[in-house]
């Protein structure tokens, strides 16, 4: 399926209307430039769709709100790397990760204002809410087959009319390398967070996103930019979608007041056909790829994201591995350029045993 995908994706991204191209190692485009923090900034508008009152959006984490974490330590003295290992096709490894709970809350864009946001299915962490800090997902519980994976990964809630649709059973969350140097991945500093896509971005923005993969899917449908009208009724029919995050890091900040100036999509090296991080945003981290299924199908006519119509689907992503184990997962099946199940055993490559035991944590 990942093969597929990527094959096709390269003539979707293509025919885009932005300046994008397929490197080796993913989709590629221009990375924002990140907003420079003045004194006494307040956050008066964050990510869009999702606006942060000034006066309400400190959090035990960002105690002046100004919509800035640094990291600390922060990651200097790092240059993009144009360096070509070996060609492997996968360099990747899978959270599969249930749902746990729904709920108006997003402790990203509305830290410490339960209800404040639309509704929210979340997976992995089970005490996510409003008031999560990094602190409190160390310390909570999981859905994800790993143990040490307790970040909280959240997108909108799909309804089919008044009928909310959650995915059942472990979802797939790929982590991969989206630079050609996947020998340069490293892992995600502690605490760090981000929102990938937009609620209020157009149907075209979506469908331009350099996050897109497959977009809408179902049966034999694919590359949907709206709910497919042609979605088969069976048993063995879902909706399905694909969809990127960034993976290139200041090295500076854990979260900024829009949720995405921290992080950047990789970009094309001139004169290559290879993937690099860019110059403001050098640090090379895993790319996560959210594979999501809904159990629905037939008629979807009545369907809608809680952010609104289809196109306005994104994700967030708050870290909180414990930092050996995924740590081990990267080294193992990212750099080690294998295509791992969520144990860190790639099946084609049994030689090179696993990065977990039988119960998902470090031997």
């Amino acid at each position: 399926m990942a093969r597929r995908s990527k094959i096709v994706s390269t003539t979707l991204i293509t025919g885009a209307l932005l300046l994008t191209s397929l490197g080796l190692g993913g989709i590629a485009m221009s990375a924002e430039t990140p907003p420079a923090k003045s004194a006494g900034a307040g956050v008066t508008a964050a990510h869009a769709g999702h606006t942060m009152a000034a006066s309400s959006a400190s959090s035990p984490e960002d105690p002046d709100g100004d919509g800035y974490i640094p990291a600390n330590p922060p990651v200097t003295g790092v240059t993009p790397s144009t360096k070509e290992p070996p060609h492997r096709y996968f360099h990747e490894f899978q959270a599969n990760c249930s749902v746990s709970h729904t709920k108006a809350d997003d402790p990203i864009v509305y830290p410490q204002q339960p209800g404040a946001s639309h509704g929210h299915t979340f997976m992995g962490n089970t005490t996510t809410d409003a008031a999560s800090t990094t602190a409190s997902l160390e310390a909570g519980r999981t859905t994800c087959k790993a143990p040490g994976d307790k970040s909280g990964y959240w997108m909108p809630t799909l309804s089919n009319g008044d009928k909310p649709v959650l995915p059942i059973g472990p979802q797939t969350i790929y982590y991969k390398a989206g630079v050609t140097d996947y020998t340069s991945v490293r892992t995600f500093p502690r605490g760090l967070r981000f929102v990938v896509g937009d609620p209020m971005q157009s149907a075209e923005e979506f469908r331009n996103h350099p996050g897109f993969v497959e977009g809408w899917e179902c049966g034999d449908s694919f590359f949907n930019i709206e709910f497919p009208k042609d979605c088969p009724s069976r048993p063995d029919v879902q909706l399905n979608i694909r969809f990127q995050a960034p993976s290139c890091w200041d090295g500076k900040y854990l979260d900024t007041p829009d949720h995405r100036s921290h992080m950047a999509y990789p970009v094309v090296n001139p004169g290559t056909n290879n993937n690099v991080c860019p110059a403001d945003h050098p640090v090379a981290l895993p790319m996560i790829e959210f594979k999501m299924a809904f159990p629905v199908n037939g008629d979807l006519s009545k369907a809608r994201l809680a952010s609104g119509p289809s196109w306005s689907f994104h994700y967030d992503f708050f870290n909180a591995w414990d930092a050996p184990t995924l740590k081990a997962l990267v080294d193992h099946c990212v750099v080690g350029a294998l295509q791992c199940d969520a144990r860190g055993y790639d099946q084609t490559h049994p030689e090179a045993g696993a990065a977990l035991d039988e119960n998902y944590e470090l031997p």
